[in-house]
């Protein structure tokens, strides 16, 4: 095939069934340019692997050992094998929500040499619950503020921890980092959160960060009560030690706030007549919400029987031993 402009790479395990419907948004992917895509499998029993199309040249799939996954060193083993210029990612589960995924998402770098790397925004799926459905919309809404972010005021960056939270944020759920900044900045081989640090790092060496707001892709999660617990507790571990932020700094500050935020929700479940369209999904938001601090506050302080019972708590770890 010709030679590539973007390489789209692709960390699979388990896939299924989402898996399916990444494969067939990226066949459908309107670029004026050439573009390959590369699957990283680390041990898929599903199906997945098989799911790769043969019959289109654009893609290719690689195999590694499950024991030698890690977010950040398989994605840097994708764009050691890629050709393109651009290397885009995204993970197993978030599909592109139209054929215009692709060439939305890249369109900040094509138009802006500063800009390092950026990110899309993303949509619930149709199944998810309507609270699910609000948190994301709210969050990506709120980053249509900055489209671009780059150091200018290195005081007030180190000042103000609210702003370095939004510089540093960044999702490898869907996003796309240039080649060259890349041989100078690969990923940091960390446990959590290898995408923010990466982008702290980027914007700490005087590049930029964009958001594409039409790059859009199909990303969520609907969690159990223990997996938000799991899920909140590898946020806020990964986020404490590599940033120093404490999204649990006390019990009391927990307790609080999953009052706070279930009475918020109870009042947007009344007022949108989600306490009728998602029983369900209403009451359950006051443990979800639980759940959430519970998991933030282990997560930061780490008391002592935590740290014995780590892999049980993590969710990213049971997800990686499966």
């Amino acid at each position: 095939m010709q030679q590539p402009l973007v390489s789209v790479i692709i960390p699979v395990k388990n896939g299924l069934p989402h898996f399916r419907r990444v494969l067939d948004m990226l066949r459908k992917q309107d670029l004026d340019a050439p573009f390959e895509v590369i699957v990283i499998d680390s041990g898929s029993s599903d199906g997945s692997k098989e799911a790769v199309p043969a019959d289109d040249p654009r893609f290719r799939i690689v195999e590694i050992e499950p024991s030698t996954f890690g977010h950040g060193r398989t994605r840097n083993l994708g764009v050691e094998l890629s050709r393109g210029e651009y290397c885009a990612f995204l993970t197993h589960d978030a599909a592109p929500a139209n054929e215009f995924w692709l060439r939305e998402l890249i369109r900040p770098l094509r138009e802006d040499e500063t800009v390092a790397g950026v990110f899309g925004r993303h949509l619930a799926y149709e199944s998810a619950t309507p609270f699910t459905r609000w948190e994301l919309e709210t969050h990506f809404e709120g980053l249509r503020n900055w489209p671009k972010v780059q150091i200018s005021d290195a005081r007030e960056y180190v000042r103000n921890q609210g702003l370095r939270q939004v510089y540093h944020f960044y999702s490898d759920n869907s996003s796309c980092m240039r080649k060259s900044v890349w041989r100078t900045l690969p990923y940091p081989e960390v446990d959590f959160a290898e995408d923010q640090l990466w982008a702290k790092q980027a914007v700490e060496a005087g590049h930029a960060k964009a958001y594409a707001h039409d790059s859009v892709v199909y990303h969520s999660h609907d969690y159990t009560p223990w997996e938000r617990l799991q899920r909140s507790y590898d946020e806020a571990r990964a986020l404490n030690e590599l940033f120093g932020y404490e999204l649990g700094a006390t019990k009391g500050n927990a307790l609080r706030q999953a009052w706070r935020t279930s009475g918020r929700d109870l009042i947007l479940a009344w007022r949108n007549g989600w306490i009728w369209q998602a029983p369900l999904a209403t009451l359950m938001r006051p443990l979800d919400n639980l759940a959430r601090q519970i998991g933030y506050y282990l997560g930061t302080k780490r008391p002592r029987f935590t740290r014995r019972h780590e892999r049980a708590l993590s969710r990213d770890r049971r997800l990686q031993a499966q």
